[in-house]
């Protein structure tokens, strides 16, 4: 018999916060192709996760710009109107994170990649996040999901038993990190589709 889930850690981006750079850069970079090659070669996803892992924006966009001086304004952007592309909360997500909280059943944190010098603007505007008992964020740990240290680091700093843990992230390989490590864990891709599988647990 399993034993009960008593810890529930929540991704951020993607399960509960909308971010998307398409939303400023589909109206400083309109052309569909050009933007599609600066998110594979000038901005791409590798160069954004170095920051998730702490290192500083303003060395990363200086290297970038050195790099790819043709698109500077457009690197500079990048982090420059980063707060544009917080899309807002996933609302569904939201409420049912405000449920669980509400019922004081489970323990409730967070472990989110994400930088250290970004992340204080989602702590000021999304006020659900005081609902976690602790957040462990990638850029201010210099460690950043899929890596085990960082999950290890959510466990010792909360003493969470993973045995009595479910984990919730959009990223696959986050996922299946997590149940390397003895966590339940979902692959969340909508609201209904979590709501659903915390039911199938019996958290929900």
């Amino acid at each position: 018999m399993k034993n009960a889930i008593e810890t529930i850690i929540f991704d951020l981006g993607g399960v509960l916060i909308d971010w998307n750079p398409e939303y400023v850069f589909r109206q400083i970079m309109p052309d569909e192709e050009e933007r599609g090659f600066f998110f594979r070669e000038v901005c791409n996803h590798d160069w954004n996760v170095q920051q998730d892992a702490g290192y500083p924006l303003a060395e990363a966009t200086e290297e970038r710009v050195r790099l790819w001086p043709q698109y500077e304004a457009e690197i500079r952007a990048y982090y420059g109107r980063w707060e544009e592309m917080l899309g807002g909360p996933i609302e569904e997500t939201v409420e049912l994170l405000r449920q669980l909280h509400g019922r004081q059943e489970h323990r409730l944190y967070a472990l989110t990649n994400w930088s250290h010098e970004t992340f204080p603007v989602a702590r000021a505007r999304f006020e659900f996040l005081q609902l976690f008992g602790g957040i462990v964020v990638s850029g201010e740990e210099k460690l950043i999901t899929p890596d085990p240290r960082i999950y290890h680091l959510l466990f010792e700093r909360y003493e969470v038993n993973p045995a009595q843990a479910v984990f919730i992230d959009d990223n696959r390989h986050n996922v299946e990190a997590a149940r390397e490590l003895g966590l339940e864990a979902i692959h969340f891709q909508s609201p209904g589709q979590l709501k659903g599988e915390l039911q199938g647990l019996g958290v929900y």
